[in-house]
């Protein structure tokens, strides 16, 4: 086996994916610990002190305490190499999360154990699906009161269409959480409160019949977790690596993040269960990791990572060879050669510069203004392209009004950037220029992060003014119709995108309807394709 080819085996790429409040950036910090990668987590409600979680990195996530952007965060574990993309949980930014799972290669899905499956958890459930990955579910907050176990099992394979496996088993919840029954080893991991934010924490492992077990839990307890464990020998589904392998079997596992129980089990589990790299589908075919030539796709672009610096960074998953700094690419959109500047692995908005990254990885480079998302890059001679990311429909509209048009330059530079990154959609009135924008949002709260990051890191004050519409679609065949003479309705908006492509704004979907039965030839599209 060659050195590279070695190299892609230790990877792991998955993706970290929950409602808000599961508690998904506690789990991602545990792992961190166990990687050495960090030495005290960070809390995300830890409003009382000056700590904030690693993950969270933008001075908008910390003042409230949410995850608003993905992060990209690396780390070595037990002789694997592993990066974790852990995405914002709020449905506003659903957008980032889609974009960030197509540069996974398997997933794992936070529950709280009070709750069950909720809106978000099923909205992003289905993008995992969509693409076959494997799904892992970590039921968390075992140490608070929870809903029956049996019932959270049921709530995920009712809501989500996908059969479970328990991988252990918990033993009472809240105040009466004992620890997890291993299905596998017949064996009860015992559970006492750690020390919050280390990874210190004493974890007895016992033998089902040992003596010593009746110290850990009371007779109706044990009465309970056999009886249990007799029904779920019985009911659940099988362990069947294929079917996980595709995405058709969901390993559950049970802990807490937040006092670090069942966090290390879990993650030794889910490293044996995962493969290396997955082959990756482009224009000419299925592109094969362990090939030797180079190549990547642009999944996310973040500017002003560096307040210091207002630089760019395009995020970049590797699916094929190795990456040398230094190395000539071919950026295919732009059709043009070009070496790759400033690589970096990231550890939220710490960076350091990379010498070498392998299939799996995802690394950033700076970018003058020329990525776009879901851009291929890959060693010249090679042209191909990776298949494209959506583009989602945004379904909350405001017209953007400068309050101070001597800083028109910066206004116009910031928004653009902000779009580039995916966050928000811009357009303009379709006989207009740039005096007029019109944003597109998928969820409402992107208009505060844009508000927000115009006023800090642009210099640039902006009011919002909501517009009523609520659909937009793009014109398939703008070609054969005359834009300036379509009929619609009374609700209807004419705009074009930043590439000039024709677009209309509805209030509700019925003049979407009367608009067609006006224009018998017009045909609309409700994504873009450009």
């Amino acid at each position: 086996m060659t050195d590279y080819t070695n190299e892609i085996q230790k990877r792991r790429t998955f993706a970290i994916i929950s409602h808000p409040d599961a508690g998904k950036t506690t789990l991602t910090e545990k792992f961190l610990l166990y990687g050495g990668a960090i030495n005290l987590a960070g809390s995300v409600k830890g409003k009382a002190t000056a700590r904030h979680a690693v993950s969270d990195w933008m001075e908008i996530e910390k003042e409230r305490g949410i995850s608003v952007t993905s992060s990209v965060l690396q780390f070595n574990y037990d002789g694997y190499c592993i990066n974790i993309l852990d995405t914002p949980g709020h449905q506003d930014f659903s957008e980032d999360t889609y974009r960030t799972l197509m540069a996974a290669d398997s997933a794992v899905m936070v529950i709280d154990a009070s709750k069950g499956v909720e809106a978000q958890t099923r909205k992003l459930f289905k993008v995992c699906a969509m693409r076959h990955i494997p799904i892992f579910t970590f039921i968390n907050k075992m140490d608070r009161d929870a809903n029956d176990t049996f019932e959270l099992l049921d709530d995920i394979e009712k809501e989500l269409g996908i059969p479970t496996c328990p991988v252990n088993w918990p033993i009472g919840s809240g105040k009466k959480f004992r620890g997890v029954y291993d299905r596998d080893t017949r064996k009860v991991l015992t559970f006492s409160d750690t020390m919050k934010g280390t990874k210190e924490g004493h974890i007895e492992e016992l033998d089902v019949d040992d003596a010593k077990i009746d110290e850990v839990m009371d007779p109706d307890q044990k009465e309970q977790l056999m009886d249990e464990i007799e029904l779920l020998d019985g009911a659940s589904a099988e362990f069947d690596m294929e079917a996980v392998s595709c995405g058709k079997l969901s390993p559950v596992f049970f802990g807490s993040a937040l006092t670090n129980f069942g966090v290390e089990t879990f993650l030794q589990h889910f490293l044996t269960m995962t493969t290396s790299p997955l082959p990756r589908t482009a224009d000419c075919g299925v592109i094969d990791p362990m090939t030797e030539d180079f190549s990547a796709f642009v999944f996310k672009i973040q500017a002003n990572m560096n307040k210091a610096h207002r630089d760019r960074i395009a995020f970049m998953r590797i699916c094929s060879g190795k990456f040398d700094a230094g190395m000539e690419v071919y950026h295919v959109q732009g059709d043009k050669k070009m070496r790759l500047s400033q690589p970096q692995q990231m550890m939220a908005q710490d960076r350091h510069i990379v010498e070498e990254a392998y299939a799996g990885d995802i690394i950033g480079v700076f970018d003058p203004g020329i990525f776009s998302i879901g851009d291929t890059v890959c060693t010249p001679g090679n042209k191909f392209a990776y298949e494209g990311i959506p583009t989602f429909a945004p379904e909350h509209f405001a017209r953007v009004r400068l309050l101070d048009s001597m800083k028109r330059k910066q206004f116009v530079k910031g928004v653009n950037q902000i779009a580039q990154e995916g966050a928000i959609q811009i357009f303009q009135e379709y006989m207009g220029g740039m005096e007029e924008i019109i944003v597109g949002v998928v969820g409402v709260l992107q208009f505060d992060v844009l508000k927000y990051r115009l006023e800090n890191e642009y210099n640039v004050d902006i009011r919002l003014e909501n517009l009523p519409y609520e659909h937009i679609r793009w014109i398939a065949n703008k070609e054969e119709i005359d834009v300036e003479k379509l009929t619609g309705t009374s609700d209807m908006k004419k705009v074009k995108d930043m590439k000039g492509n024709p677009l209309l704004l509805f209030v509700n979907s019925w003049s979407v309807g009367m608009t067609l039965d006006r224009n018998e030839n017009l045909q609309l599209e409700e994504f873009s394709k450009n």
